[in-house]
């Protein structure tokens, strides 16, 4: 995976896959996910399977939300991955494809696949599943998010609240021969920075709906002065 490659030959295969200017608010995801990605490209034990993808995907499409224009925003996922040598299509498709089979069983069904290491579940789950018992397996915070990304796609997992089911992604994560306080402390981080990335979105929503408001405002005070100019004898 470009073992040659150092961060700053990956930032300029961004720049170059992506030559469009990406607003303030955003360029810490995408410095942080293209160090990221880098790093993980050159772990030996570090495989791209579903697991990591479903985390990749979630992490990137809930913290680009809001992102103008929306139809940069794949272009930029796409980017990411070239740029670390993955390959952003595939990680979709795997991504798609965990998360379909997840939907179509019970949070149960899907929380005994996981702490079973993936006996009983369909081939894509139980294949990714089978990859976190290698010998050297290389955790990182996606797979983390991965799998509290699937428990949240099952059925009825939309009634427990979202610390409910971030305990239950901590104790399978530990079942799964995860390090619990590691599975905690990220999916910890990533709750609050999805919440502090809302309310910045949110904020920029509404200054910028407020600063089109006083240009109408403008334009409508001139449109007026105008007039009354060209009518007044």
């Amino acid at each position: 995976m470009g073992a040659s490659l150092t961060v700053a030959d990956s930032k300029r295969a961004f720049h170059t896959a992506f030559p469009h200017v990406i607003a303030p608010l955003y360029r810490r995801l995408v410095d942080e996910l293209l160090v990221e990605l880098h790093l993980l490209s050159h772990q030996r034990g570090f495989q791209a399977d579903g697991l990591f993808a479903v985390g990749l995907t979630q992490v990137f499409d809930s913290f680009s939300n809001g992102y103008r224009p929306e139809q940069q925003r794949e272009p930029l996922f796409a980017a990411l991955c070239s740029a670390t040598c993955f390959d952003g299509a595939q990680l979709r498709s795997r991504a798609a494809d965990a998360v379909t089979q997840v939907g179509h069983h019970s949070l149960e069904e899907v929380k005994g696949w996981l702490s079973n290491q993936g006996s009983g579940a369909p081939a894509p789950i139980a294949g990714l599943l089978k990859g976190v018992q290698r010998p050297d397996f290389h955790y990182s915070r996606l797979v983390a998010v991965g799998l509290l990304s699937l428990l949240q796609r099952a059925q009825g997992a939309e009634a427990l609240e979202p610390q409910a089911l971030r305990s239950a992604a901590r104790e399978i994560g530990e079942a799964m021969g995860l390090i619990k306080d590691r599975v905690d402390k990220d999916l910890s981080l990533y709750a609050t920075n999805i919440e502090k990335m809302s309310q910045a979105v949110e904020l920029m929503e509404e200054t910028v709906a407020a600063e089109r408001r006083r240009r109408e405002r403008a334009a409508e005070a001139t449109t007026t002065t105008t007039t009354s100019s060209t009518t007044t004898p």
